[in-house]
C-alpha cells in the first residue's frame, strides 16, 4: 500500500522487452536506500516488485497486462517517473490509501496557470467517471491529489481537474507534463468497495417474481 506522496523522481535507465513482458531498470537513490528483494515500489503509480537493486537504482518485471493497462508501456530510456516506497506501520498517511493498481489512463487536455497554483484538466475514461467526485481523492501517476472539478453526467466527454501547488509542480513529473501526456489513474478504492457492496446487496434482494407463491402469504 502507498499514500501517493512522491518521494523521488527517478529516471528510466533501460527497458528490455521479453515477449509480452518487460524488465525495467529505474535509476534513483532515495527509494533504494533500504530496498530489499521483493519490496514494493510504485513507479508512476504502478506497484512493482524489486527483483534487483544496488545503490543507484533497481530493476522490476512488468507483465503484459500492466503494460497494456498503464502508461508504463510508453516509457523509454531517459523518461522521468514518480517513485514511492510502500508504507510501513508507522508511516503518516499524508495522502490517501493508494494500492498501486491502475484503473485506467487519462490524458492532459489543458493547463491553466494561476501564478501560485495551476489547474490541470484531464480527459478520463467514461467508466471511471462515476468514481470521481469534487473534493475527493485521485491518484495521478502515483500522486495523491484532490479533485477540484468534475464533468457533469450529461457532458459528452468525462473529465476532472486538479490544482497543483508549487511543491507538487516542483517535486513530481506532473509539474512539467505537457498537454497530450497520458497518465495513470487510480480511483479511490473505497468508492469501488461501496459500489461492489451495493451491487451484491441488490442481487440478494428477492423480487416478487422470485418468491414462491406459498411464501407470499
Amino acid at each position: 500500500m502507498f499514500t501517493g506522496i512522491v518521494e523521488e523522481i527517478g529516471t528510466i535507465g533501460s527497458i528490455t522487452s521479453d515477449g509480452d513482458s518487460a524488465r525495467v531498470r529505474v535509476d534513483c537513490q532515495r527509494v533504494v536506500s533500504d530496498a530489499q528483494h521483493g519490496a514494493s515500489i510504485a513507479v508512476n503509480g504502478v506497484c512493482l516488485t524489486v527483483v534487483e537493486h544496488d545503490d543507484h537504482g533497481f530493476s522490476a518485471d512488468v507483465m503484459g497486462e500492466t503494460l497494456k493497462c498503464s502508461s508504463l508501456g510508453a516509457l523509454r530510456g531517459g523518461s522521468l517517473v514518480n517513485l514511492e516506497r510502500a508504507v510501513t506501520a508507522d508511516t503518516r498517511l499524508s495522502g490517501h490509501i493508494v494500492q498501486g493498481h491502475v484503473d485506467g489512463t487519462g490524458e492532459i487536455t489543458e493547463r491553466t496557470d494561476h501564478s501560485q497554483w495551476e489547474v490541470v484538466r484531464l480527459a478520463i475514461p467514461a467508466q471511471l467517471a462515476g468514481y470521481v467526485v469534487e473534493k475527493g481523492s485521485i491518484t495521478i501517476d502515483g500522486i495523491s491529489l484532490t479533485i477540484s472539478g468534475v464533468s457533469e453526467p450529461a457532458e459528452m466527454m468525462s473529465w476532472l481537474e486538479v490544482s497543483l501547488i508549487p511543491t507538487t509542480r516542483e517535486l513530481t513529473t506532473l509539474g512539467s507534463a505537457a498537454v497530450g501526456t497520458v497518465v495513470n489513474l487510480e480511483v479511490d478504492v473505497l468508492a469501488k468497495y461501496i459500489e461492489r457492496q451495493q451491487a451484491v446487496a441488490a442481487a440478494r434482494i428477492p423480487t416478487m417474481d422470485a418468491v414462491p407463491e406459498q411464501e407470499m402469504y
